[in-house]
């Protein structure tokens, strides 16, 4: 091999240890986001509330994901990320901590506040650290990597906190997951190597003034299709144990191994977007959200049969997985590189103003009609993020053009 070939292969090598621990940090992150859903039988039987307040959980973990991250992210710029990662997963573990203390439902949902904040920060912060990790041509592969955790919480994390919290109660659960949190801190101080993320040449309007940026357009079209996306996602599966039991026939049993087998599927798509999402990464966002539409149109009609329900909701999964990655994907292949860590910010509290919303929207449903009527506002929300979503790459190239265009002027007045 000769030193070019060699240099190449260096190059796009994988980092696969560190990028994993970002992965680790995302698992106890979503399994206790949506660790709620898993043990909504045990918190309204313990505390006395109501399925919508179930949901309440997430909708406030959420809004404070919201509310706090794009502040947050700016006030701590100039922090380096590796400090900011320990930092954050600190906070988490005593979230998580008071969570599984919490003597009332009040006290609970504090505990979701905290663990909001934090959460919105870190995975800010985790894409942008995964994609400093690797060559520009490895940046969808490195963000499957890194945020595959998110899939793993759902195929082991929150399956397996349901199975806890139906054997010995809730509040285990999310002991357990603040025990994790502070492993996953230890292994990223002794293994995790710190990354430069300030762009030094960076012109000074595009860092001071985000709206001035060429790719702002772009970037915020793509976030208001995250939250579409994930709107549209959430309304139902933050309810899915419910439907499964009152709309499929399932017995309360059985949520668990359900859970289990949507999060082993979406495991599929997340290994599909890391493999050909660096080839296709406009073509495949598409395809995805057509096979979700499709899977959740499907459920929804076929809710009178439990095998089509599991194969339905195993698709739905397969085409989901991946749809997460080849947004964070596109999201850093659009933004410039003075956008990027804020941008980063932003399309995280988009895919919670989607999750928050989601469980708020769905509680209202459910009010109005019943759990049968969520499939249907699913498809509609997805049906308008697909529209809306095939204008990002248009925008995206009169960007890098009208760039490109003022690098020119600027060039050509200098000389």
């Amino acid at each position: 091999m000769g030193a070019e070939a060699r240099d190449y292969a260096e190059r796009v090598r994988l980092p696969w240890f560190p990028l994993s621990l970002l992965s680790a940090g995302i698992f106890v992150a979503v399994t206790s986001e949506f660790l709620p859903i898993g043990l909504l039988p045990q918190l309204t039987a313990e505390l006395g509330i109501t399925e919508p307040q179930v949901g309440m959980l997430i909708t406030v973990f959420a809004a404070t994901v919201v509310v706090a991250t794009a502040p947050l992210t700016q006030l701590t710029q100039r922090v380096p990320r590796k400090r900011l990662l320990i930092v954050l997963l600190v906070v988490f573990a005593v979230a998580n901590l008071l969570a599984a203390l919490a003597p009332n439902y009040a006290v609970l949902l504090v505990a979701r506040v905290i663990g909001g904040a934090a959460h919105g920060v870190f995975w800010a912060v985790v894409t942008p650290y995964a994609a400093r990790l690797v060559a520009p041509e490895r940046l969808a592969s490195a963000v499957a990597i890194a945020t595959a955790g998110g899939t793993v919480a759902s195929v082991a994390g929150l399956p397996l906190g349901t199975l806890l919290g139906a054997a010995v109660g809730w509040r285990v659960s999310f002991a357990v997951i603040a025990g994790l949190v502070v492993v996953i801190a230890a292994l990223i101080i002794a293994v995790l190597p710190p990354v430069e993320h300030r762009v030094a040449d960076a012109p000074r309007a595009a860092r001071f003034s985000s709206v001035r940026d060429a790719t702002f357009v772009p970037v915020m079209v793509l976030c208001a299709t995250v939250v579409l996306v994930t709107l549209g996602h959430a309304t139902f599966y933050t309810y899915i144990a419910a439907w499964v039991i009152d709309i499929a026939g399932f017995g309360e049993a059985d949520v668990a191994g359900v859970l289990l087998l949507f999060g082993a599927a979406g495991a599929i798509g997340v290994a599909v977007a890391g493999v050909l999402g660096d080839r296709y990464p406009r073509a495949l966002l598409p395809v995805l959200l057509s096979g979700v539409i499709a899977s959740v149109a499907g459920v929804g009609l076929a809710s009178s049969s439990p095998l089509a329900v599991l194969v339905l909701l195993t698709l739905w999964s397969a085409f989901l997985g991946g749809v997460p990655i080849i947004f964070q994907a596109r999201l850093l292949q659009t933004a410039s590189l003075a956008l990027r860590d804020i941008a980063a910010a932003w399309i995280t509290v988009s895919f919670n103003i989607g999750i928050g919303g989601g469980a708020l929207l769905g509680g209202l449903v459910i009010g109005a009609w019943s759990v049968a009527a969520l499939p249907v506002v699913t498809v509609v929300c997805l049906l308008a993020a697909l529209v809306l979503g095939s204008t990002v790459g248009m925008l995206a190239r009169r960007a890098r053009s009208a760039a490109a265009g003022d690098q020119i002027s600027t060039e050509s007045a200098a000389s």
